[in-house]
């Protein structure tokens, strides 16, 4: 049975560096599972994997969208599941993002708007795929009718169908958790911040400003949005770094309570001063997990 991994935990525990690690000695590829790692313009503020860990193993899910171009929880799914159905590779899920790791890998069923919404994302010849995955016979329309198309894979989904039971999985997994003490993992979260400004943050954004009106990503994420009362000479840059800093606080506790409340999760605790005991830590319970 092909063997699937998620790898959770708070912001700044070091879930990168031991999927990297894990999928080296596993042989598997990586899944990103945060929602921010997705978008090709946001580098520093994301944290995503460097374009050097990326080249060590295989990553699916980073940088496959603008920041003004629309991708939900449910494109997510859909994508995800694409992969783990389609590829017999080991597969990390890795990231912090709860509600897509667990939609991904549960029977959770969007509802028609946030089907629609997720068409915009779509080319015409994917339109036309999606429609012959029902399998019937259906008179297509013609390529180039947009409007057509998305009618009929509206019409076609909308009569199908569905039902959901949110805590039933879909896939057989294992899911490892990173923690630490909370008050060092705030010192760390602190830290992490005082890098992406000195890593370039501000320049970053900066150079996004004109695409805030249009992007979601960047009015909602964490490290992004908090820089809209400087534009708008309202806040100091160094208010917008103490707030970059709250919130992500505030997240890791939020990412605590989901974890706990959504996942039956194997926490183990990060040996910072020596990884390398973590990862065999780790290691040693997948052999005898799997």
């Amino acid at each position: 049975m092909k063997q699937i991994i998620v790898i959770v935990g708070p912001t700044g525990v070091g879930k990168t560096k031991l999927s990297i690690e894990l999928a080296k000695k596993l042989d598997a590829e990586i899944i990103n599972g945060d929602s921010v790692s997705i978008y090709k313009e946001l580098n520093i503020g994301s944290a995503k994997p460097t374009r050097k860990e990326q080249g060590e193993v295989k990553h699916h899910l980073v940088d496959v969208c603008s920041v003004t171009d629309y991708y939900s929880v449910y494109n997510y799914q859909q994508d995800v599941r694409k992969l783990l159905n389609n590829s017999n590779k080991k597969m990390i899920i890795v990231g912090g993002t709860g509600l897509y790791i667990k939609a991904s890998l549960y029977d959770y069923v969007f509802s028609k708007e946030e089907k629609e919404a997720s068409y915009k994302k779509l080319s015409n010849s994917e339109l036309i795929l999606k429609i012959k995955a029902f399998g019937k016979d259906i008179e297509m329309p013609h390529l180039n009718n947009r409007q057509r198309l998305e009618g009929l894979l509206r019409k076609l989904e909308n009569n199908e169908e569905f039902t959901t039971n949110k805590d039933k999985a879909l896939y057989d997994f294992t899911v490892i958790g990173l923690t630490t003490d909370r008050n060092y993992l705030y010192e760390r979260i602190n830290n992490r911040v005082d890098t992406m400004f000195k890593s370039g943050l501000l320049e970053e954004v900066a150079s996004l400003q004109d695409k805030y009106s249009n992007s979601r990503v960047l009015n909602t994420a964490i490290g992004y949005k908090e820089f809209i009362p400087y534009f708008n000479n309202t806040s100091t840059l160094e208010e917008v770094k103490e707030k970059i800093k709250l919130n992500s606080r505030h997240y890791a506790k939020r990412q605590y309570t989901f974890f706990n409340n959504q996942f039956n999760v194997n926490w183990f605790n990060v040996n910072f001063d020596d990884f390398d005991k973590t990862i065999y830590e780790v290691l040693e319970f997948l052999t005898k997990e799997i």
